[in-house]
């Protein structure tokens, strides 16, 4: 048996230290786990189809391939969401976070060291899959105890405020992958494709290091704790019985994700093949990306806040909405080739509609779910969805330009995405909304 969503356990109160070394330890390991994570949909864009595929191929063809394996990294993501999440709940939230940066780091610098096709043939783009393979095992337990540790931690009444800088952490992970390659590729063009393109992943020794060192020193989430300290009953394998118990509230789950996940790798991804499409250059669709995401960050905290005030349905949905507003101009902008319209379509999409959803997704999620299972709720709903959505989201667009070389189709696929998450969004029953405040400090514990 598990808890309910209202466990009923007492409210332990974190030291504002504590909560500080909460806070900044969430943020910074987001950004670095997610720093590894974002660095193959970056290189997918701009080298992996001209380095791992065969001389010869078409550029859109190669590119495709890559986005392939992109794709194939989040079919792992359910895998590594149960694996973690079985021991998050199990064992605590900090000795699954510990090991998902781990294998992440390892995976990624292992791909800065990666000899080419011309080099050892189709072997490279297969191991290049396997690596991928070992990064999205590692993103699918990453993003749930991360959420975990702040919404669990977090003062009552503030659960909005505080979980949306563990997304901050998570565009800081975007903004540092895009950067990287921004400064890679001031090196000469032959130098970049030679040997540039591998810093950014061998930097991610560092990450490592410097992630371990921070996660392993941060106290254990209060509600975990508490929950133990209670004598809470945990399910011998808490995802069947979160499939058992709370299958709408996962259904829900994906739903959501649909619009939130699949069009931020459309607009951090898809949109660098789309800027050569047009003949905008590399560094200008990655220079407004970046600063979308420092605009981004104090952006994501304040919808946060405001989703402490007025809940996050209303705020999910104004993201979801003005994402199929979007949907059309954000390519029309970029087609322009004006860096100024450029900048404006990161503004829109990237900056107000995809973080009206990911700033509000930690509090509403942790709502569904009690204590003892929510790691794997978490999970289940986050990393199946982000297999369909976010994983083949790429991959779908890059065949849709492909087959019509025309952006509209996509644009459609885009309002397709937003309709899904809109619909779902008003399938959120009342009782489950109101546990955001009050009970998700069942979030709290």
């Amino acid at each position: 048996m598990t808890a309910p969503h209202d466990d009923g356990a007492p409210a332990r109160t974190l030291s504002a230290a504590a909560t500080r070394r909460v806070l900044l330890s969430s943020v910074i390991g987001n950004a670095l786990e997610w720093y590894d994570f974002f660095l193959y949909g970056t290189a997918a864009a701009l080298v992996f189809g001209k380095l791992f595929f065969p001389a010869g191929t078409d550029p859109l063809v190669g590119t495709l391939g890559a986005f392939a394996g992109f794709a194939i990294g989040f079919l792992a993501r359910p895998f590594g969401g149960l694996l973690f999440s079985h021991i998050g709940d199990r064992y605590g939230r900090k000795r699954a976070l510990v090991s998902t940066l781990v294998l992440m780091g390892a995976a990624t610098f292992l791909m800065g060291l990666m000899p080419t096709y011309a080099q050892i043939g189709i072997w490279a783009p297969v191991l290049l899959v396997l690596l991928r393979i070992l990064q999205g095992l590692a993103a699918g337990g990453e993003w749930g105890g991360a959420v975990l540790m702040l919404t669990e931690s977090a003062p009552k009444g503030k659960i909005g405020f505080y979980s949306s800088f563990g997304q901050a952490g998570l565009s800081l992970g975007f903004l540092l992958s895009a950067l990287a390659f921004y400064l890679a590729q001031r090196l000469p063009a032959e130098d970049f494709m030679g040997w540039g393109w591998r810093l950014p992943f061998l930097v991610s020794i560092v990450v490592f290091a410097v992630g371990v060192y921070i996660r392993s020193r941060v106290p254990e989430t209060r509600a975990f704790v508490e929950a133990q300290a209670t004598g809470q009953t945990v399910a011998k394998v808490p995802a069947l019985e979160v499939l058992k118990r709370h299958p709408r509230e996962v259904l829900i789950a994906m739903g959501l994700r649909v619009a939130e996940n699949g069009s931020s790798y459309i607009f951090v991804a898809f949109s660098l093949g789309f800027g050569k499409f047009v003949g905008a250059p590399d560094d200008m669709i990655l220079l407004a990306m970046i600063v979308s995401f420092v605009i981004q960050m104090p952006v994501l905290i304040a919808f946060g806040a405001l989703a402490d005030r007025i809940g996050t349905k209303p705020i999910y949905m104004f993201g979801s909405i003005t994402l199929m507003l979007m949907a059309f101009p954000f390519f029309s902008l970029i087609g322009t080739k004006d860096p100024t319209y450029i900048f404006l379509a990161f503004m829109l999409a990237n900056t107000v509609s995809y973080s009206a959803m990911c700033a509000t997704q930690p509090m509403l999620f942790s709502s569904f779910f009690g204590t003892s299972i929510r790691y794997s709720g978490l999970a289940l709903g986050h990393e199946i969805a982000a297999v369909f959505s976010g994983g083949l989201s790429p991959f779908i667009a890059t065949a849709l330009l492909g087959a019509y070389h025309s952006s509209a189709p996509v644009s459609l696929y885009l309002i397709f995405l937003g309709a899904v998450t809109t619909l779902t969004c008003l399938a959120i029953k009342r009782p489950a909304m109101a546990q955001e405040t009050a009970g998700a400090a069942t979030a709290a514990g």
